[in-house]
């Protein structure tokens, strides 16, 4: 909008001189400039970051923004097969009978008319998070102030129907609703009834807060007022915004230092205090959710504690293994520095019992197998980029059923003597150690060496690609297809290049796996619930990351599913009532 013109009186004949004029006009330029500046910065922002951040608790361990598009909730219903499609049906229903039908309302009725395009879902973090340590003894009230809350913000874009809903609201089926000001705002809350508390209250016209107890409504009401909100937290606003898409579907957020401090209070598994202090280097880990033509994208941003002495290299040099495997790989998984990882993973993971593998259990079992130290002998001369991959065989005519895969390490040496040294030192282990034949031989007139076992089979096949990558290849023999370079190689596949993100770029590391080959001959083990279901769903999933910054990592995973024909309507809030009646 234009700024409005101001007449200021004058002396007649009496011209204004050049220089007043230009810069009058210089100055309503830079106001008007600058207002646009901020104007824009704010709508900006508000819609890079979570709906209600400005009203989330800042310590809130986790929250969800979810669009209310019906047009992308179908969407993601067409996604996967009839069996995923009927355990997301079952927990759309359970979502929806807990916080509509169980209450009286209908979201087409009673919450599209006036809601805006997002809602979000926070769970507050229980106070035993905040405390410095678990009492001894713990009392039912403690037990109690202890649990969960859950506070959802729904953004109003009809103030007067959001009004009418909050003064007139559904009777209870037990209970009756009570009227109260706290900070000036008006609360409705549920009083006398069974089980789960209802509080319910209008921000500034703008966002109608409920919560699931009346400390949480306060707790929403003083970050809101007081700004200590999550959109106040360190890194959220300076971070959010790299993964901001404005077609997205859902967006997260996970607390890790409160996450980490609810871990370490368990008494089942509980987390070292030396481990716990690492953690706390860590503040966030977010993440959007955008549905594609032919799958689900997720842009994914995790970042350091403004206030920890912690600092991330920014080091992108991944990229170029896909170039060296062959089209038919099926899974691989590449870095940029296998040293700098290893280094990372000590410092996070050292003592810690929810790693998958501990450092020095590692460190240990390797120099028991082979004399090596896995720091000095391996790693010193391991600072290039590296990859791991699964290759398969290729079958022998007339035996479709001859699938074996052969695991293949690459890694460039920033070192090629020290790199000689040790492999020499792993081939005299092999040798005198295991009485394996260590044999050179010739790989499309590459110098290789075969490590065969005391029974006559090949083993493990090493050497060097452009003499600076050493390779390392287990189980089936596929060294014929990584040597020479192979003319198709995995990275100008249709499946690699539809599956694995080109951004970040350039990159520290890349995921690829063909989920439809491999699950279907090499049997993956379960790690989550109805995990073969799920894969079942899935052709294939690709990741790529990059180092922000010095405080933050940013991914982008895709992943390509199958699409369910003739999706059927959600099972509608009568018929199960009529079910239950049964």
């Amino acid at each position: 909008m234009a700024p409005p013109l101001v007449s200021v009186p004058m002396k007649k004949n009496k011209k204004p001189s050049l220089v007043l004029t230009l810069s009058a006009a210089g100055l309503l330029i830079g106001a008007g400039s600058a207002a646009y500046w901020l104007l824009s910065q704010r709508q900006r922002s508000s819609s890079d970051l979570l709906v209600g951040a400005n009203i989330i608790p800042g310590d809130a361990l986790f929250a969800v923004s979810l669009t209310t598009d019906p047009q992308q909730w179908q969407k993601l219903r067409e996604f996967g097969t009839k069996e995923t499609q009927a355990e997301l049906d079952r927990n759309l229903v359970e979502l929806r009978d807990r916080f509509l039908t169980n209450n009286g309302y209908d979201f087409q009725k009673d919450i599209a008319p006036w809601v805006g395009n997002d809602v979000t879902i926070a769970i507050l973090a229980p106070a035993i998070a905040s405390k410095p340590a678990p009492k001894p003894v713990t009392t039912n009230e403690d037990a109690a102030s202890d649990q969960q809350s859950m506070v959802m913000v729904l953004p109003v874009k009809n103030p007067e129907i959001a009004k009418n809903i909050l003064a007139q609201p559904k009777t209870l089926k037990q209970g009756k609703w009570i009227d109260r000001i706290y900070q000036g705002i008006a609360i409705k809350q549920s009083e006398g009834q069974a089980g789960e508390n209802i509080c319910a209250a209008l921000l500034d016209g703008r966002f109608l807060v409920i919560t699931d107890s009346p400390k949480a409504t306060e707790r929403a009401i003083d970050a809101y007022k007081n700004q200590t909100s999550l959109a106040t937290t360190g890194g959220f606003a300076e971070n959010l915004p790299k993964i901001a898409n404005y077609q997205r579907f859902g967006q997260f957020y996970v607390n890790v230092p409160t996450a980490a401090k609810i871990a370490a209070a368990s008494p089942n598994r509980p987390i070292p205090a030396q481990v716990l202090a690492q953690l706390q280097n860590n503040q966030g880990l977010a993440g959007t959710m955008i549905l594609e033509a032919e799958g689900i994208r997720f842009k994914g941003v995790s970042w350091l504690n403004p206030n920890s002495q912690r600092v991330l290299a920014v080091e992108n040099k991944a990229g170029q293994m896909q170039s060296r495997l062959p089209a038919e790989t099926l899974m691989m998984l590449s870095g940029g520095n296998l040293q700098r990882l290893w280094g990372d993973y000590v410092l996070t993971s050292q003592g810690n019992p929810l790693s998958p593998i501990a450092p020095e259990q590692l460190r240990n079992g390797i120099k028991s197998l082979t004399t090596l130290d896995l720091d000095k002998d391996l790693l010193s001369w391991m600072k290039g980029e590296f990859s791991l991959s699964l290759i398969p065989t290729t079958p022998k005519q007339g035996s479709p059923d001859d699938f074996r895969m052969g695991l293949v390490f690459m890694v460039q040496g920033s070192d090629h003597n020290s790199a000689e040294t040790s492999i020499k030192q792993l081939d005299d282990v092999m040798r005198n150690q295991y009485q394996f034949q260590v044999q050179r031989a010739k790989v499309a007139g590459q110098p290789v060496v075969n490590w065969v076992s005391p029974y006559g089979t090949l083993t493990a096949t090493h050497g060097w690609l452009d003499g600076d990558v050493a390779f390392l290849v287990v189980g089936a023999p596929v060294t014929e297809k990584i040597l020479p370079k192979p003319n198709n190689t995995l990275a100008s596949t249709i499946a690699f290049q539809q599956t694995v993100p080109t951004d970040p770029n350039p990159t520290n590391g890349q995921f690829f796996l063909d989920v439809e080959r491999t699950v279907k001959n090499f049997p993956l083990p379960t790690l989550i619930p109805n995990q073969q279901a799920w894969l079942d769903a899935t052709r294939s999933i690709g990741m790529t990351s990059a180092v922000s910054d010095s405080r933050s990592n940013i991914y982008d995973i895709f992943l390509t599913l199958k699409k369910v024909s003739n999706t059927t309507p959600l099972p509608s809030p009568e018929s199960n009532k009529n079910n239950s009646v049964k």
